[in-house]
């Protein structure tokens, strides 16, 4: 199976957990349901793990393809970093949401509503921890930016001199840069997750995959307004 039909059958049962874990009850009324919650972000998790180890065979073999990325639109490849999304965007995605929760949460309080423990009640140890991943996170792009430009600059000689014996080694670090940049974003989605509650990871979750959805659905139409093929 070529790596495009892998993507889109990947992508098809991505859809099918996020379903299941839309479906599920929260906040949590039972141990059940709890553990049922945990049970489902980690068959999420590790159906995500199973596409990084998939891409790093391809990374090793043609990371030409894999930054080409033909099965992406134009809009999503725009938005691409080290042939993926950008590490970052697990804290935008944990941000807003919990903004947005945690508006209507003030809005039930007043009315006299319980806590919910969703994405809207992140404690401030939870908020401290994840400031602190955040910076991290965003110390490691930039490290992996550094590398990049400097594949860029090492490339871009050879091409001036000619170095056709070297090319093998250069494609070669190339695919390990972005190998290391899946790295950096399965690393940072498990300790991020880790610092939440079930029922937070569902709810991160769940915003994450229809943030992917909307980018996708719209530059998919998008592609077909301009004409792209």
């Amino acid at each position: 199976m070529g790596f495009q039909s892998f993507h889109e059958r990947w992508y098809q049962q991505l859809h099918q957990l996020v379903q299941k874990l839309k479906k599920t009850p929260r906040p949590p009324t039972s141990d059940k349901e709890n553990n049922n919650l945990i049970e489902l972000a980690q068959k999420f998790l590790s159906h995500i793990s199973d596409y990084y180890r998939v891409k790093a065979a391809l990374a090793h073999q043609d990371v030409l393809f894999l930054l080409a990325a033909p099965w992406n639109s134009k809009f999503e490849g725009s938005l691409r970093w080290m042939a993926g999304w950008r590490p970052f965007t697990v804290f935008q995605v944990i941000h807003t949401e919990s903004t947005i929760l945690f508006e209507n949460y003030l809005l039930d309080m007043l009315d006299g509503a319980a806590q919910t423990g969703d994405l809207g009640n992140l404690s401030p140890d939870q908020m401290k921890c994840l400031s602190d991943l955040q910076c991290q996170t965003t110390s490691e792009e930039n490290d992996l930016n550094d590398q990049l430009a400097e594949w860029q600059d090492v490339a871009s000689d050879m091409m001036l001199m000619r170095y056709e014996d070297d090319k093998e080694k250069l494609i070669d670090d190339l695919g390990t840069i972005v190998r290391r940049g899946d790295e950096l974003r399965m690393r940072t989605l498990a300790k991020a997750v880790q610092l939440l509650t079930p029922h937070q990871t569902v709810d991160f979750l769940v915003s994450a995959a229809h943030l992917h959805s909307l980018v996708r659905a719209w530059g998919e139409q998008r592609d077909i307004a301009d004409g792209v093929q």
